[in-house]
């Protein structure tokens, strides 16, 4: 079995993005009758010019294993980050793909990103009920939950809050 590598993603690759993000969601339940955001997951374009579309790929192959955006409190696509702290959204393994470490090399990639811009702290929700297994790679990771985070985009959809503090540096 080959290894994963994480880069940013070039613009030849959006269109590729948002089908593998839209069929990853799908496949696990999270979009029951929800077009609207299908179309969000899909505008790879309008993400990675309101963040970093991150893309895991096979090292042997270059196949694109799966992707993630990685973007600061206050912007566009950030939903619970508070200042100083980043966030990732729309991480998504291609169903064929899972269980390689794609999704944990994405989200290493977004903690390195979030230590680099010197964030104190990474947020991020998942959807309660359907998520057991990213939430459980989360909590490995580190991730807690933050109830006081947790909010409903739509009647019937419940995100919960999670945050991975980073310890803090001696000056």
């Amino acid at each position: 079995m080959s290894g994963v590598a994480v880069r940013r993603a070039t613009e030849a690759e959006f269109a590729a993005v948002g089908r593998l993000t839209v069929a990853a969601y799908d496949n696990d339940g999270q979009l029951k009758g929800e077009n609207a955001y299908a179309v969000t997951l899909a505008d790879v374009a309008s993400r990675a010019t309101d963040g970093e579309v991150l893309v895991a790929v096979d090292e042997a192959t270059g196949a694109l294993l799966g992707s993630v955006t990685f973007v600061l409190a206050g912007t566009a696509y950030a939903e619970i980050s508070a200042p100083g702290e980043a966030e990732f959204r729309m991480l998504a393994v291609d169903p064929a793909a899972q269980g390689r470490g794609a999704g944990g090399a994405l989200v290493r990639a977004c903690l390195s990103r979030a230590a680099e811009q010197g964030c104190t702290a990474v947020a991020i929700c998942v959807r309660d009920g359907l998520a057991a297994t990213a939430r459980g790679m989360y909590e490995r990771l580190g991730f807690v939950r933050v109830p006081e985070r947790d909010w409903s985009p739509a009647p019937g959809i419940t995100l919960l809050g999670l945050r991975l503090e980073f310890p803090a540096t001696a000056a």
